[in-house]
């Protein structure tokens, strides 16, 4: 795995683990869907409010949830890195359900780079 994308799946565990509560749980799914491959890690800890969901991949953004050890720069790098090779980072979360980051990245050469925002399925 080359170290751009080995930082990409680091930046998702450490922050699932750094938010989720003790006892609770981080799930980690790797697999493929046609072209891609796609990393899912969900947690269990107190989620993203909806109104920060827009912002959490902006620099130095940090959640109102968000521990005060965090810069605010990782989810950033980790969606500039997945969209450098042609890939997208979304989030799922719900206050109080966890949250999950969903990177889909290609598989093989054939699969399309997307537009930003493009969701991976109306991919042309």
């Amino acid at each position: 795995m080359g170290v751009r994308l080995r930082q990409i799946v680091t930046n998702q565990l450490t922050n699932a683990l750094k938010f989720v509560p003790a006892g609770g749980t981080v799930n980690v799914t790797l697999r493929r869907d046609g072209d891609w491959a796609e990393l899912r890690v969900a947690d269990t800890g107190p989620g993203i409010p909806a109104e920060d969901l827009p912002r959490i991949f902006d620099r130095f953004f940090r959640s109102r949830t968000a521990r005060a050890d965090g810069s605010g720069i990782g989810l950033a790098v980790a969606a500039e890195l997945t969209a450098a090779h042609s890939g997208t980072l979304t989030a799922d979360s719900a206050p109080g359900q966890g949250a999950t980051f969903t990177t889909r990245l290609p598989a093989t050469s054939s699969a399309r780079p997307r537009k930003p925002g493009q969701s991976p399925r109306s991919t042309p």
